[in-house]
């Protein structure tokens, strides 16, 4: 007859139910709210018409495929955007080791033993063998394992907005590499222009000079500007260079050079970028919303903390098949238990309670964390939309400014030419004019900048809801777009 029939029929029900029935009557610790931020009506520096805060993509506002291009390969090959993706699996594997902990752990356990024993009067033989499956169950009775899953999901999501973090400063470094390269391959351009315009005026100054017509020292002072250009020439191939060197690093690849589209000059300026209202900065910044995030898991590290100090409860249980023999184990015995134990602290120096308060102290830093990334995150938008205003006509004037040197500069050599006017006047005019080329590449440099500085500000995109990172703690990655 198989002894297995002598287990009670109710043994695996027994601790099924023990374990659902006392798990999660409690939950110790408290329950997390969002932090109420005060949040201005309005940006300072708004443009009168924002637009509307719709859904866009970034590359929909820079009409350059080949900086599309350039952000597209950084997005697929950028070692430290690959180390973010990396942590969100991470911290998603982590948290399927903290939920597995609400659900019992079944292990398989075997053994044999064979001896003899002596006694005063006989001696005998003892062969045992067994096989059994084991339970093991900590009933989550306090709520501890329900907060340490809460705070490991909470983890997750962090790891998500961070990846997102990454990824939208990414892009933003990526973009503002290529127009300062941009910048700096106009302003080479103007000084080998320069150069030419200058070793022209130079060489009509030589033959004035050898019919005595004018003094050396006109000749010196061109060939002191003339030089002045031939220097900027390899200080700006030096600047490409090693801005080349950036954007090659940003997209992965070994140094080398980088082809650029349109001249800073040509770039079609953006439209306007739909800023949105303030209070929404806090749905579309990933920063914001990691730091979020983090206050969240620590404070459901408390109530792991609280939960604790109390006795924890756990179940075990053995259902299996025993036999003196191999050859008979599967029909001479079946063997079974379930047993029950409480642990907890009884007097351990504060140490629970210290733990407490640790956890609390850590909850208290991410959420000044936090405040602290909220704050900032205004900060730089207004910065970006001051960047965006003044840095516009700031270009503008510069752009008039260059047309009024170019004016100047031909009119001083047309009075010089006369000997109306010192070779001076023509020196300060080409002084001029070069400094103020230079300082216009700069400007709309830095004014298309601004607005990649507003689109980094604002949460990487203009979007009304964060989808995406949804999306990216559901499945564990990133989409790309």
């Amino acid at each position: 007859m198989n002894r297995l029939s002598s287990i009670p029929p109710l043994f695996v029900a027994l601790v099924l139910f023990a374990g659902f029935g006392l798990s999660g009557c409690l939950t110790l610790g408290p329950d997390f709210e969002t932090p109420v931020v005060d949040t201005p009506s309005a940006y300072r520096y708004a443009p009168e018409d924002p637009g509307q805060d719709q859904d866009l993509k970034w590359w929909e506002l820079f009409q350059d495929p080949v900086l599309y291009d350039l952000v597209s390969t950084a997005l697929q090959n950028n070692q430290d955007l690959k180390v973010a993706l990396s942590r969100i699996e991470e911290a998603r594997f982590s948290y399927g080791i903290t939920r597995a902990d609400r659900f019992p752990a079944v292990n398989i356990g075997a053994g044999g033993f064979v001896g003899n024993y002596s006694g005063t009067r006989s001696t005998y033989t003892n062969n045992n063998l067994y096989v059994a499956p084991t339970l093991s169950w900590e009933l989550d009775f306090w709520g501890k394992i329900k907060r340490s899953t809460a705070a490991a999901r909470a983890q997750f999501l962090a790891s998500a907005y961070g990846a997102w973090a990454v990824r939208t400063t990414l892009i933003a470094n990526v973009a503002t590499a290529y127009y300062q390269l941009l910048d700096y391959r106009q302003c080479l351009e103007m000084s080998r222009e320069t150069l030419v315009s200058r070793q022209d005026g130079l060489d009509i100054i030589i033959k004035r000079f050898d019919k005595g017509i004018i003094p050396e020292i006109d000749v010196n002072q061109a060939q002191i500007q003339l030089e002045v250009a031939a220097g900027a020439i390899p200080a700006y191939e030096r600047l490409i260079a090693k801005a080349e060197h950036q954007l090659k690093l940003l997209m992965g690849c070994l140094p080398g050079a980088v082809q650029t589209g349109l001249s800073l000059d040509q770039q079609p300026l953006p439209p306007m970028i739909p800023v949105g209202m303030p209070a929404s900065l806090l749905e579309r910044r990933p920063e914001v919303k990691k730091a979020l995030a983090l206050v969240h898991a620590s404070n459901e590290k408390i109530g792991v903390a609280v939960a604790q100090r109390f006795p924890a409860i756990s179940l075990t249980g053995a259902l299996g098949l025993a036999s003196s023999e191999v050859s008979n184990i599967t029909n001479q015995g079946g063997i079974w238990n379930v047993s029950g134990s409480l642990l907890g602290p009884l007097f351990d120096f504060n140490k629970s309670r210290n733990r407490v308060d640790v956890a609390r102290e850590q909850t208290r830093q991410a959420l000044l964390t936090y405040e602290s990334v909220v704050l900032t995150a205004f900060k730089e938008v207004e910065d970006a939309l001051v960047d965006l205003d003044t840095y516009k006509r700031e270009s503008q004037a510069s752009q008039r400014k260059v047309a009024a040197a170019q004016n100047a500069h031909k009119l001083s050599f047309e009075r010089y030419d006369k000997g109306i006017s010192s070779y001076l006047e023509v020196l300060d005019s080409q002084r001029t004019l070069f400094s103020a080329q230079l300082e216009y590449s700069q400007n709309r440099q830095l004014y298309f900048n601004a607005y990649v500085s507003l689109y980094k500000a604002l949460g990487g995109g203009w979007l009304t809801k964060r989808t995406e990172v949804v999306n990216a703690v559901e499945n564990g990655t990133l989409s790309e777009e």
